[in-house]
């Protein structure tokens, strides 16, 4: 259910906005939505385990709220976020 080192590496590779971008609103929201995507395919074979539901939904709501921050800031960079993670977004 973690990310692996090397799969950090390459998120961030790929969602940095520079070169030492560890916390951008953009690289966090790549994060949550790799460790949602995991625990979503472990939530479907376990599903009697509520603990990790729990933590799904509140990684569910991080995300929303760190989107909405993004969709404020710049509403560019925000649909191009949720094109390349293939996340639904909210018609404008």
């Amino acid at each position: 259910m973690t990310l692996t080192q090397e799969r950090k590496q390459e998120i961030m590779s790929q969602y940095q906005l520079h070169a030492t971008d560890t916390g951008s609103s953009d690289l966090q929201v790549a994060m949550l939505t790799e460790r949602i995507n995991r625990l979503s395919e472990h939530l479907k074979a376990n599903k009697s385990d509520h603990a990790s539901r729990r933590g799904l939904l509140k990684m569910i709501g991080q995300r929303k709220r760190l989107l909405a921050f993004i969709q404020v800031e710049s509403v560019q960079r925000y649909q191009s976020l949720a094109d390349s993670l293939g996340i639904r977004r909210v018609k404008d």
